[in-house]
């Protein structure tokens, strides 16, 4: 695994600002299992909102959930609110080919219905597969589909990215 040359904590700085912008007075953070979790954490406190952030799971709506069986995170979604009714600003770390979007909007109204859910990220690598944009990104960027790009943290909290090759069949 190697560090790729992008500074996720400036990034951060950026999607900070981005998601100040896309905040509704009653809007809720709901972060994506497991780097866009860390990222809602972040921001609930940077952006000093009520309460507490939501976190939550791609694993059970996913659509290669036969090949990829249990994966970590299967229980990762806890919502410490409701769902019916609120805007939601859903939080992810790296957009892609748009099907753990498509996942988590599933988990998210197995809660109830939102008014609206908005996507920021801290990285949109492009790829889509399905028609989901986010209405922020930090940063855009092109990798080639055989490499992963996937954000780490240190213990301290720091942010950092990490690139690796994919395998073949994964």
């Amino acid at each position: 695994m190697s560090t790729l040359s992008l500074d996720a904590e400036a990034l951060y700085a950026e999607l900070r600002t981005g998601v100040r912008g896309l905040l509704q007075p009653d809007a809720l953070l709901v972060g994506v299992w497991s780097g866009g979790a860390w990222l809602a954490e972040r921001l609930q406190a940077d952006l000093g909102l009520p309460g507490a952030h939501g976190v939550i799971s791609s694993a059970l709506h996913r659509d290669d959930f036969g090949q990829r069986g249990m994966a970590a995170g299967v229980d990762a979604t806890k919502l410490p609110f409701e769902i019916e009714g609120r805007h939601i600003v859903l939080v992810d770390d790296v957009l892609y080919t748009g099907r753990t979007i498509r996942a988590v909007i599933n988990e998210l109204f197995d809660f109830g219905r939102p008014a609206s859910v908005t996507l920021a990220v801290l990285v949109d690598r492009g790829g889509r597969e399905l028609p989901i944009q986010a209405a922020y990104a930090a940063a855009r960027l092109a990798l080639p589909a055989s490499q992963r790009l996937s954000l780490a943290r240190h213990e301290d909290g720091r942010l950092r990215f990490a690139v690796q090759a994919i395998e073949a069949g994964e």
